[in-house]
């Protein structure tokens, strides 16, 4: 029997599937032709020839044989068995034809393999139960109880239980046609099962965001307080805390979508696009839309939207060269079976594309990928263009379980722990306050529910409304919000709004060298010219020497190329008529480029490479050699990256000079940085580059020269744990830096008691991101590293990140104001009531009591748009400076109001109460007044800080929200609203309950008077060395002893080995440590 040889007359009948591409014989299109047994490439790049083995047929007859006569017998031995089971068959009522139809349809073959493979293609069109199509999981969405308007897309099972490992893409998804892509019709099916392409949902339900503003023990509170009121039927009461409960939460659901808003609208900016191949057309999509088994079109420029494989050419289009590259793999893959299992032996052809991984692996030069090759979500191609088949999409990447990696966990910060402190501390001031007055109730004989307006229960709902900040959340929420809007506007999206505590907080910023210090664009220097050589000639041969495809230039061309916009005499040379007849790219091996041109029938050879290579390359007189060789060193020395010119003229080179090159600090930088250190920031600069890169760097910036290599010191185990974190506090900045480097940078600093950011863009950086204190992802980050960063950028330069350390400061000044102001309004009213009830048996009416926490709550949200002052130094919270200052405040207020009240006591007309009382007046709305007019100016004390930042004048929203409540406590004053005049005796309530206008002036005078006196106490408090010290983070502090055991523990491994009787033996002992080449 005779087979077919697989040449490219034996070619089977063209079969277009994605991963496995037969075609009939057909000339292959470019960049590469097929021609014989030989890959042709464009000139000056590399050949591929091909040379096809001879076979030894008999070896190959003689094999085949043996397992003719092997498969001869296993036929006869099956045949016993067929026969066997056809005879049962007879036996059984016969229904499987039945079955057969309804499976395979009228047309059902008779013979036993046509059946079969009947079979075989109908599961095919089923998609392939074996693979997971129809085990009924599916991608559903699911909410989070706490917060139920965060929605996260999870797979579950056919009854409902969550999946925890990722489904398998079915194999028939993966044969599409590269023709013809995947059918609209059928792209909702395949994202119902693995969602969409992207890494998290930025869709919330609004609705269910909303009502989550109701939740939490301060609103669990005021709610029980709903409660309370409703069944006292105070309807007064019920309206307005239903009202002050809706306002909170409509205030911060909407300042929150609003910043939401602005950042979707950004990120809706930059969203990643794509062209994919569907029912036979291109299309451009977005790349969230992307589903597993697209075609997509991967070219220069593009970033890979998914995990894939490289299919063709894109020029490719009859999948001829594709077809023959597969061929030639398996023949060199059989060839080489038996030997290393890696695929170096694997005749893969020429590269089709190139891809930038340097965010994945730091790779810092393109990657080349052939056919089968696999492409990595979010890397970028630099050259080719190539069909590539979509296998996995955002979650099942291999970012995209990288960014799973970190971004799980629990999400409570810093702030939510602070604001949770902060609130139960109230709570249990409020139980305290009221087990007091149920005790002194008690022994006064005040029953529970009797009378009205004097019982247990009525004093139980006013301590529940002034003991809990029911505004707090909002607030807090409020302010942040506005300032992460303020934020989004200057190009940096605050991704969780606490991260903006943390920023304000930040003392250490470690950043990136390349794009944030500097500008990320090599120019260059000054060039060094041979004797004799003119310094135009020189440029336009580097020139000559570079790729002059300006769609597609790598940094070093482009620079090159650009440079020459200073030099006009080049232009004219390269204007003289040139013609390239040969140009052979970057050459890892000969590390050089050379391009063969020729002018007016000349030929010459332009080289452009590595000093040493052209060095080598021109052999000139040693005096000229060492000359180039010191000025080469020279600028080693500086961190100039230096490139040799030369030239072939007759068949002599000639050294023309060298071009040093530099990426230069951008103009701001220097400027910031010294901003930075003004504000108690200081900046230590990572970069992968070399140490004298980074020191000539650190020069320029003024920002010391204290440059470590990050493997000698981090890696080395000669240092102690004390002097590794003494290093790595003193450094200036890091050279060599590794992503775990970073990771480890963080980790020490931390350890000193350090607040760090971390800047990072690769997916690597993904978990030094996540360890800093506020990790922010640069301009052009990955997505893994977006997804573990706290705040993105999206402008280069560390100006922006500065700017934004500033406006954290003035939102943690405006939430660290507020909060001082609510504390002492609480202790405020607390002390008052407890002690009114106590000795008096009266309080303040709880109609005027919701209407003083209304009040203070919506005056006190304009607090959001203050012009509060950026802090110096960082900020903290430092909880017992706050305690204190916030009680003595509300001891200063409590005792101004007791004041008002003792004076109705020195004496009485027929008026009823004199004192601060002038005419007439009512008792309740008198304290009202006082207490709404002192409780609503306290904020303008408590928002001129401690001392940390300058004074500034509030913005005319927090004057003008204070002025409007201030005038409506006083016509409350005036005309007795809510007084409850009417059911009280006339002697002590007289006019109705009216006040008349001296005596509203003359507590405006007093209540004026307690607000001087607090914040003359505020102001001296503030300047006490012992109370600004209290509770203020211990940073930069040294514990030799753990660090050193620490350490040690790190360089210590468990070691299994078994004796020579077999027992596993155990032992530690410390990690072998590779030494540097020297």
């Amino acid at each position: 029997m005779s087979y077919p040889q697989h040449d490219q007359e034996g070619l089977p009948p063209p079969i277009v599937v994605a991963n496995q591409a037969y075609t009939q014989e057909t000339p292959v299109t470019q960049p590469t032709t097929y021609q014989g047994q030989e890959y042709t490439a464009a000139p000056g790049q590399t050949q591929f020839t091909y040379e096809q083995q001879a076979a030894d047929a008999q070896a190959q007859q003689a094999a085949y044989e043996q397992q003719q006569r092997e498969y001869a017998a296993q036929q006869q031995a099956y045949a016993q068995q067929q026969q066997q089971y056809q005879q049962q068959q007879q036996q059984q009522p016969k229904q499987e034809t039945r079955g057969q139809q309804e499976e395979f349809g009228n047309d059902a073959p008779g013979d036993e393999y046509g059946q079969l493979i009947a079979f075989i293609r109908a599961q095919k069109q089923k998609g392939g139960d074996d693979e997971g199509m129809n085990d009924g999981s599916r991608v559903v969405k699911k909410r989070n109880w706490l917060m139920p308007w965060k929605v996260r897309e999870v797979r579950v099972n056919k009854n409902g239980e969550e999946e925890t490992v990722a489904q398998k893409v079915p194999e028939s998804w993966l044969e599409t046609d590269i023709h013809q892509g995947v059918s609209e019709s059928d792209v909702p099916r395949r994202r119902a099962m693995f969602g969409y392409n992207e890494l998290e949902s930025p869709h919330e339900n609004l609705v269910l965001k909303f009502i989550g503003f109701f939740r939490g023990p301060i609103l669990y509170v005021m709610e029980l307080a709903v409660a309370l009121a409703g069944g006292l039927r105070d309807w007064i009461d019920l309206g307005v805390i239903c009202g002050i409960l809706m306002l909170n939460a409509f205030v911060g659901w909407y300042q929150e979508k609003q910043a939401g808003d602005i950042v979707a609208q950004l990120k809706a900016g930059i969203a990643l696009k794509c062209r994919v191949v569907r029912d036979g057309q291109e299309k451009e999509i977005e790349a969230r839309d992307l589903v597993p088994g697209d075609i997509v079109i991967a070219e220069d420029g593009s970033t890979i939207p998914c995990d894939g494989k490289v299919l063709a050419d894109y020029d490719d289009k009859d999948l001829s060269q594709a077809t023959e590259i597969r061929r030639r793999m398996e023949e060199t893959k059989n060839r080489g079976e038996g030997e290393d299992e890696d695929d170096s032996g694997i005749d893969k052809g020429p590269a089709i594309i190139a891809c930038d991984q340097s965010a994945i692996t730091g790779e810092s030069l393109a990657v080349d990928k052939h056919i089968g090759d696999k492409v990595f979500y979010t890397t970028g191609c630099k050259r080719g263009r190539a069909y590539v088949l979509c296998e996995e999409t955002a979650k099942n990447t291999f970012v995209g379980k990288t960014a799973a990696l970190v971004t799980g966990g629990d999400s409570t910060g810093h702030f939510q722990r602070v604001m949770s402190l902060i609130g139960t501390t109230l709570l249990v001031l409020v139980i305290f306050f009221v087990l007091i007055v149920w005790f002194a109730g008690f022994f006064r004989n005040v029953e529970i529910a009797r009378p009205k307006d004097n019982n247990l229960l009525i004093y139980t709902l006013v301590f529940l409304i002034i003991g809990v900040p029911v505004g707090l959340p909002c607030v807090t929420t409020t302010t942040m919000a506005v300032g992460a809007a303020y934020l989004a506007k200057r190009e940096a999206i605050v991704q969780k709004l606490t991260a903006i505590e943390s920023l304000a907080g930040v003392d250490i910023l470690c950043s990136d060298k390349t794009g944030t210090l500097t500008a990320n664009k090599l120019s260059i220097h000054e060039p060094f010219v041979s004797e004799g050589v003119d310094v135009n000639f020189m440029m336009a041969v580097a020139a000559l020497a570079s790729s002059h495809n300006v769609k597609s230039l790598d940094p070093i061309d482009k620079v090159t190329i650009t440079t020459l916009k200073d030099y006009p005499k080049a232009q004219e040379i390269l204007a003289e008529g040139w013609t390239t007849k040969r140009f052979t790219p970057f050459d890892p091996v000969s590390k050089r480029i050379t391009s063969e041109v020729s002018k007016d029938g000349k030929d010459y050879i332009a080289a452009k490479g590595a000093p040493n290579a052209i060095l080598k390359l021109c052999n000139p007189p040693k005096d000229i050699a060492d000359q180039y060789r010191k000025v080469a060193g020279d600028f080693a020395s500086r961190g100039f990256r230096s490139l040799g010119v030369a030239i072939n003229e007759d068949g002599q080179w000639r050294l023309l000079g060298l071009l040093p090159m530099f990426d230069p600090p951008r103009d701001d930088t220097a400027a910031t940085i010294a901003e930075a250190q003004s504000l108690g920031v200081g900046v230590k600069m990572l970069t992968g580059d070399a140490v004298a890169i980074a020191k000539e760097t650190c020069k320029m910036l003024a920002l010391g020269t204290k440059v470590y290599d990050s493997q000698r010191l981090i890696g080395s185990g000669g240092l102690s744990g004390a002097a590794i974190h003494d290093f790595v506090e003193a450094a200036d900045g890091f050279a060599e830096v590794f992503p775990e480097h970073k990771y480890q940078v963080v980790e020490i600093l931390q350890q000193r008691g350090h607040l760090t950011a971390m800047t990072g863009d690769g997916v690597n950086d993904a978990p030094s991101l996540k360890k800093a204190d506020c990790g922010i992802a640069v301009e052009g980050a990955s997505d893994a590293a977006r997804s573990a960063a706290d705040v993105v950028f999206l402008d280069e330069g560390l100006s922006t990140i500065i700017t934004s350390i500033k406006v954290a400061r003035q939102i943690f000044h405006r939430m660290k104001a507020y909060i001082q102001y609510r504390i002492s309004l609480c202790i405020h009213l607390e002390i008052y009531l407890v002690l009114s009830i106590i000795i008096l048996n009266e309080t303040i009416r709880a109609n005027l009591i919701v209407f003083i926490a209304l009040f203070a709550d919506v005056a006190t949200i304009a607090i959001a748009y203050d012009n509060a002052p950026a802090a110096k130094a960082p900020v903290e919270w430092q909880l017992p400076k706050i305690w204190i200052i916030s009680i003595v405040l509300g001891l200063i207020l409590a005792g101004g109001t007791w004041i008002t009240r003792a004076t109705m006591f020195v004496s009485y007309d027929r008026n009823g109460p004199a004192g601060i009382i002038q005419n007439f007046g009512n008792v309740q709305e008198v304290l009202y007044l006082e207490v709404a007019l002192t409780e609503n100016w306290l904020i303008f004390v408590t928002r001129l800080g401690g001392g940390e930042s300058d004074i500034t004048l509030p913005s005319w929203q927090l004057v003008g929200a204070v002025a409007v409540v201030d005038i409506l406590a006083t016509i409350f004053t005036l005309f007795g609203w809510l007084s409850g005049a009417e059911h009280r005796n006339p002697i002590t309530a007289p006019h109705g309950g009216w006040t008349d206008f001296v005596t509203v002036l003359r507590v405006w005078a007093f209540s004026f008077g307690v607000i001087v006196v607090c914040a003359l106490f505020y102001y001296v408090m503030c300047r006490l060395p012992w109370l600004n010290n209290l509770g203020r983070r211990n940073r930069s502090v040294k514990n030799e002893v753990i660090e050193d055991f620490f350490t040690n523990l790190q360089r210590l491994t468990l070691i299994h080995e078994k004796d020579s009787e077999g027992m596993d033996s155990y032992q530690f002992q410390t990690r072998l440590e590779v030494e540097d080449d020297e």
